[in-house]
This record gives structure tokens, sequence and C-alpha cells, in this order.
């Protein structure tokens, strides 16, 4: 803890002395993160309690919920301002006519530029004289991760992809067709820059609102979480210490980070940069899966730890979460998170678990004593501890004067977690699990996220937000659907069951 606690003094010591710290030379910043890794290590007192905010600790300390509205408070606030245009203005519409992709049609004519400028105003805000608007720059970054994906952000803002020529994505973006006007790559870079995290999040609750009027998600819905790496071009550290084991290093970026990276044949074995911790909403009927919220954090820290922010967060937003299905990393240890959020994690069993005697290692039956031969039925739970009672019939058992006919199971990271793994389906929801793998495919390669070309973690948040937004936006267009594949069997199961 006291390597996080020393990195986390650096990075705030950097960022205070030296505000202007992007633009200054990379042999400069070295002297610099040197000198200051140095002081900080020499003064620092290891005997001392650290203190810090977990969420400091961990980098996401300006990720925190708040001002975040709810998608009941949007569907009020969209009805709010429709209600409230007393004069509908029925002037004529260049869309129809210049924009022909599907596509882009259909997300035009679903975005409403005045909620996107209500969203995303600021103290100071003043609509009038101005030659871009916020909903400008908002479509201009959806127009490139839609359609252009692939291509730098230096390139997109030329006339080869936003000229007067180019009529289909200037009457998208909002850009007048008789004007040269033109959106430079730093206006979108300082756009990004500018939105705040919960502007971010408030944009996503606006679409998120759509997303749930399409009827793209099912009755029957289960949410998963896992993480994806985001490599940045930080290759060599500015500086670096070791402290009883463990390596702090300062890189360019000041907040990213050396860690993992998941076991990948044609990749080094640790990553630089971030990790991306995402909320996903699984169809159990159709096993497609949808990206719903997510966390940015360097990528030295374990998965675990952000499981309770997510989950915060999501319900910040209004989302209804039930139930969770994680890999082995996101286990409720000490049962915290179901008694502060009421949501129930459920993960395969780990096999270095220990297991509870009397218990059948295959299938998780829970028998009273040695010579018991009838499984025992599963009651309920109550604290950390499950409660079972002795489900013979009469005659069956020769041991029922004999033994307490009741047993109390210790909750663990096994066979019995919150939801043990002998329970109906248990199996087939972790096997749901792997659909949350999808949404990352989509967010790296089809909104172009796979090279993170922006350098600060803030930015970067940014990238991740709008690239979730755009994933929706395609699924609920619908252009590029493929044939529908058959579910497996147990998934369908599952879903009746649920």
């Amino acid at each position: 803890m006291h390597h996080k606690n020393i990195k986390l003094l650096v990075k705030k010591q950097l960022k205070k002395q030296f505000p202007t710290w992007k633009r200054l030379g990379k042999k400069q910043k070295k002297d610099i993160a040197r000198k200051v890794v140095a002081e900080v290590v020499a003064e620092y007192d290891f005997k001392q309690v650290v203190d810090a905010p977990k969420v400091e600790l961990l980098g996401i300390e300006k990720q925190l919920p708040e001002g975040i509205i709810k998608l009941d408070e949007m569907a009020r606030h969209i009805d709010m301002i429709n209600n409230n245009r007393l004069i509908k203005l029925s002037a004529y519409n260049r869309s129809p006519i210049y924009i022909k992709d599907e596509e882009l049609a259909f997300v035009d004519r679903l975005i409403d530029d005045g909620i996107i400028n209500r969203l995303l105003s600021y103290d100071g805000y003043r609509p009038a004289m101005r030659n871009l608007f916020p909903s400008n720059l908002f479509r201009a970054e959806l127009l490139k991760a839609i359609k252009y994906p692939e291509i730098s952000y230096r390139k997109f803002c030329t006339e080869e992809y936003l000229g007067l020529d180019r009529k289909q994505n200037r009457v998208f973006t909002g850009l007048p067709l008789h004007k040269e006007t033109m959106i430079d790559h730093s206006q979108l870079s300082k756009f990004r820059s500018s939105l705040s995290f919960t502007q971010q999040i408030n944009l996503l609750v606006y679409i998120l609102h759509h997303f749930n009027q399409s009827g793209l998600l099912g009755g029957c819905v289960l949410h998963g979480v896992d993480s994806t790496e985001l490599a940045n071009d930080c290759r060599i550290p500015l500086a670096s210490v070791n402290i009883k084991g463990k390596k702090i290093r300062i890189y360019n970026d000041i907040d990213c980070d050396c860690g993992k990276r998941r076991n990948k044949r044609d990749k080094s074995v640790f990553v630089i940069g971030y990790r991306l911790h995402t909320l996903t909403a699984i169809d159990a009927q159709t096993g497609q899966s949808f990206p719903l919220v997510s966390l940015l954090a360097p990528a030295n820290h374990h998965d675990s730890h952000f499981l309770p922010f997510l989950v915060s967060l999501a319900q910040a937003m209004g989302i209804d979460i039930q139930l969770i299905t994680a890999d082995e990393a996101y286990h409720d240890k000490d049962g915290s998170l179901y008694r502060n959020t009421g949501v129930i994690v459920t993960a395969p069993p780990l096999v270095k678990v220990d297991l509870p005697k009397n218990v059948n290692g295959s299938n998780g039956a829970v028998f009273c004593h040695n010579e018991c031969a009838v499984p025992m039925q599963h009651v309920g739970f109550e604290g950390q501890e499950h409660e079972y009672k002795c489900s013979a019939s009469p005659g069956e058992c020769q041991h029922v004067h004999a033994c307490p006919q009741c047993r109390f199971v210790p909750m663990d990271r096994g066979l019995f977690q919150r939801i043990p793994f002998a329970t109906e389906f248990i199996q087939q929801a972790h096997d749901i699990r792997k659909n949350c793998e999808r949404p990352f495919n989509l967010l790296k390669n089809q909104t172009g996220l796979e090279t993170v070309r922006v350098r600060s973690q803030h930015a970067t948040m940014a990238r991740c937000t709008l690239s979730s937004i755009a994933v929706l936006l395609i699924k609920m267009a619908g252009i590029r659907k493929k044939k529908t594949t058959k579910i497996p069997q147990q998934q369908r199961l599952f879903a009746d069951a649920a």
C-alpha cells in the first residue's frame, strides 16, 4: 500500500508544480520526474498509516457519480423540453437529401441538438455568436467513430472528409454548405479534454434512454463485468524506483502505469497504459451483450477493486442491477458489495478454495455428516453463512433422530458464494459471462479504440465514452446485422428460468 501512496504523492506534486507538463521537453520531464521521486521517497515515513482515499490510490478520483441524471429523470427532461417547444419549426430539412447513408440518417434523426447543447453547457456558456456548438463537435466525434475509426483525428479534420464536396458529412455534423467552415483536430481535442466525467455520463444516459426504448434488450437481462487493456505510446519510464520489491514508475503520461496483460500470444506480458472496466447488459435469450458504462484506471491495479465503484456508478444512472456474472477476479470477498448495493455477484469457483467437510466437490451437494446419504436443501443465507436443512422423506433416513437436521456453511469464493454453485442454472450464468468480451471487440475494432492516440487519462476516458455511445447507436441503427446464430440450449434454459 505504501508504494501506491508514494506514487500518488509524486503525481500530485508533478501536477501541482508543473501545470504545463505536456509542453515540457522529454529531457526536462525526465530530470523533473527523477528529482521529485527522489525527494518524495527520501521524506516518506513508512511507519505512517496510509489514509489516502481509495479512489485516489486507484486513480479514479475524477470518475465519481456526482451530478448524474438518472434514466427516468432523463425521460422526464426530454419530455419537458419537447413540450416547452411551443413553436414546432417546420423549416426545410436538408438531411434526407444529403444524408444517404442509412446508419448516419438514423443517428441524425435520433440526436436532438438542443438537448445535447443543454447537457454539455457550462457556467458562462452563451450560444449567441458561435460558429460551432457542442452538438457539432459531438456529432463530429460520432461521425469519426462510426464511419472513419481507422484514421487519425488530424487526417479526419481535412477537406478529404469535411470539405465542401463532402455534403453528407457536413450536414450530419451541422456545418454549413455555403461556407468553408471547418472543424480543426485541435478543437476536437479541446472538446474531449473539456468534457467533465459528469457530462460524459449524462450523454451516455441520454443514449441509453433511447437504447432502452429500442427494444434491443429482451425481458431477461443479466449484467456482466469485465476489463480490457488500453495501451498507449509511453514505452520507457521517465523515472523508476524499487520500494520493498514494488516498482514505482513515472511515465510521460503521469496517470498511466505498467500492469500485467491478459495472455496473448502475439503481445508482451506487460502493458503500459490503462484498463477499461465495463459493465455490460446481456440478453439471456439471444446472448447479445451491450456496453453500458465504464471506468478507466491505470493498468497496475487488480480488477476486483473497481467492482463496487462501477456498480455505484451504474445505480446512480438509474440502471437496475440484481445479478452480475463475472470472472474469478471479481468475487465479492467479504459481502460488502451485497450489503452496500444489494447486488449479487456470481463467478466461477476458485479451485484453491478448501472444500468444506461432507460436500460433494463435483456438484456442490451438502450432506449433514459422514454417514448422511441424502443431499440437504438450501434454505437461504444470513450474513455470510448459508443455511441448509434435511430434505429426507419420512422413513428415508435412519439417522433422522441422531443428527441436527440443519447445517450452516460459511460463504467463500469457491462453491459457496452468495448463490451456491449447486443452484439450478448458475453454471449457465457463468457460461453467458463469456459474452462480455464482445463489447470490447466492438469498442476496439468497430469504433477505433484499439489505437489510443490521446495521452491523458481524462481524454482517454472521453474517447471510451464516445466509443460506447457509437457502439450503442450502431446497434440501434441495425444496418450491420449479421445472420442470427442459434444460441446454446443451456443459455435458452437459463433465459426461460430467469
